[in-house]
C-alpha cells in the first residue's frame, strides 16, 4: 500500500468547495464600488432583475445601508437544474463611509440594473484665525 501525505487544510478547502456558493454569502452580485467624485462620495451597485421599489437606501451615522429583495420565481417541477447560482430572497449590504456626509441631501438613481447613490460630503469648516476679545 502506498503512503499518501495527509493534508488537513486540503480537506478543509475541499469541504467548502463542495458547498453551494449561494448559501455562504457569495458577494459577487453584492459588490459595491465606493469612490470620491469632487464634493460627493458615489456608491454603485449592480442589482439586475430587482424592482426599484424593493430597494431601500439609508444613511445611518457613518454607514450606507442598502437592503432589498429579489423575488423567488415560481419554479416548474419539470426543470432539472444542473446549476443554480442566482441568489434570490432578501439582501443587505452596509458600507462604512470614509467621511461624514450630508444625510439630508443623499440621492439614489436606479437604471438598467445599476444603483447609484450620491452622498454629498459635509463641507469642512474653514480653519482660520478668529480673534477672541478678552474681557477685563
Amino acid at each position: 500500500m502506498p503512503i499518501v501525505k495527509w493534508e488537513p487544510f486540503g480537506e478543509f478547502d475541499r469541504f467548502f468547495d463542495d458547498l453551494p456558493s449561494a448559501g455562504f454569502g457569495n458577494m459577487g452580485d453584492m459588490a459595491v464600488d465606493l469612490y470620491e467624485d469632487g464634493k460627493n462620495l458615489i456608491a454603485e451597485m449592480n442589482l439586475p432583475g430587482i424592482d426599484a421599489e424593493k430597494v431601500d437606501v439609508s444613511v445611518e451615522g457613518n454607514y450606507l445601508r442598502i437592503t432589498g429583495r429579489r423575488e423567488e420565481e415560481k419554479e416548474k417541477k419539470a426543470k432539472q437544474f444542473y446549476s443554480k447560482e442566482i441568489r434570490r430572497g432578501s439582501f443587505e449590504r452596509a458600507l462604512r463611509l470614509p467621511e461624514p456626509v450630508n444625510e439630508s441631501k443623499v440621492t439614489a438613481e436606479y437604471q438598467d440594473g445599476m444603483l447609484r447613490v450620491t452622498l454629498p460630503k459635509l463641507e469642512e469648516k474653514k480653519s482660520g484665525k478668529v480673534k477672541v476679545v478678552v474681557k477685563k
